[in-house]
């Protein structure tokens, strides 16, 4: 299939006024989710929540079934929340960790799945954190060297956000079940732009934002639970929403839902499901395959750009790694000012450890590409 990508381009008005490349940090609003959410709004405005523009049950399970074929998981694992920190929290509190048990984290891990682990020291839960690396197999050696038999947890993310390089989440998974491991991912830099199999990869719980390659809202995310992994997994929070036949207020009821539903004890901000419905449906006629190589080739051509004239790239470090976060300095030069000059030449990107980040989507064009190029040239 041939992809029209102008169209696409067109989609985003955004790029009439600039050059949007933080994409792994938050994304613009395309015309279709525009679109969406003002045909849902105008229904609501004549008939609240009995118009039938977006009915609550269809989108959930629109939401669900596109998430739950690009993850190779069930509807039923997944639970529709409002961010990654959230779900940590689920996570965090939800399991039975004891005194000396221990924790592998990631150093220069983003905040979202680091604050929700601490309150387990208090228990006498140890805190390992596992050095970041420079390349997917040099991390794997250093991941391996803090395994111990008072390991219980893995909780990483699958794309490292300062510096886009993606971990070997197929290898970790392994290393995990075959050491009875609970393998935890923040998937907020992963899903959508790397390709994430729960089962091949052993996932036993995952949470991730809507809004960064999923094209999604501010303030949603989703939380998926391996089936296996239920039971094990007590709910913070219990509310109308956690139980079975929730639609039945009275009398009260102690059984509770037997998916990851359970965990999204009550009342959503339903424009957001309207929203994010419009999102996926968007990238699912694309195809998420297409998705990722289009992700992939601007980031190359911005990534070749770069060193062509004169900066670092972070991701030359693992070649064999294809990623959609370009990381990048320039010697002798100061982080500030580059992100002074880009923004004003209206390009958006985010400064990380001291390294300039850009991360395009299909959204973006070659010709934009160049043009950063062009700009920076000038520095």
């Amino acid at each position: 299939m041939i992809i029209n990508w102008t169209a696409t381009y067109k989609a985003y008005p955004v790029n009439k006024e600039m050059i949007w490349l933080n994409n792994c940090g938050t994304t613009p609003a395309g015309k279709h989710i525009v679109k969406a959410l003002s045909r849902f709004m105008e229904g609501y405005a004549q008939k609240g929540v009995l118009t039938e523009i977006a009915v609550y049950p269809e989108v959930q399970n629109n939401i669900k079934k596109i998430l739950g074929n690009l993850l190779n998981c069930s509807p039923d694992e997944l639970s529709l929340i409002h961010n990654t920190a959230e779900g940590m929290n689920f996570i965090s509190h939800g399991l039975n960790l004891s005194i000396e048990d221990e924790v592998i984290l990631l150093e220069n891990e983003y905040p979202s799945n680091v604050y929700p682990w601490r309150h387990l020291e208090k228990k006498g839960v140890k805190l390992i954190i596992t050095p970041m690396e420079s390349s997917p197999e040099a991390f794997l050696k250093a991941l391996e060297r803090l395994i111990t038999k008072k390991t219980r947890v893995v909780s990483l993310s699958a794309v490292h956000w300062c510096t886009g390089m993606p971990l070997p989440l197929n290898q970790v998974g392994k290393i995990c079940i075959e050491n009875g491991i609970d393998f935890v991912v923040d998937g907020a830099q992963g899903v959508g732009m790397q390709p994430i199999d729960t089962k091949k990869d052993n996932i036993s719980y995952m949470a991730f934002s809507a809004w960064k390659w999923l094209l999604g809202p501010l303030g949603m995310g989703i939380f998926f639970v391996a089936k296996e992994k239920l039971s094990k997994l007590k709910p913070v929070f219990i509310g109308t929403d956690s139980v079975v036949r929730a639609d039945e207020y009275l009398p009260y009821k102690s059984e509770l839902k037997p998916s990851a539903d359970r965990f999204a004890f009550s009342t959503a901000n339903f424009n957001d499901w309207v929203y994010l419905e419009a999102a996926l449906k968007f990238l699912h006629d694309i195809g998420f395959f297409a998705v990722r190589e289009r992700i992939f080739e601007l980031s190359a051509l911005l990534s070749k750009g770069l060193t062509k004239i004169g900066f670092n790239v972070f991701s030359d470090k693992f070649p064999d790694y294809q990623t959609g976060i370009v990381v990048c300095e320039k010697p002798g030069v100061n982080p500030n000012v580059i992100m002074t000059h880009l923004k004003e030449n209206k390009i958006v990107a985010a400064e990380r450890l001291g390294r300039v980040r850009f991360s395009p989507h299909v959204y973006n064009s070659p010709e934009q590409i160049d043009e950063v190029v062009r700009v920076l040239e000038q520095i």
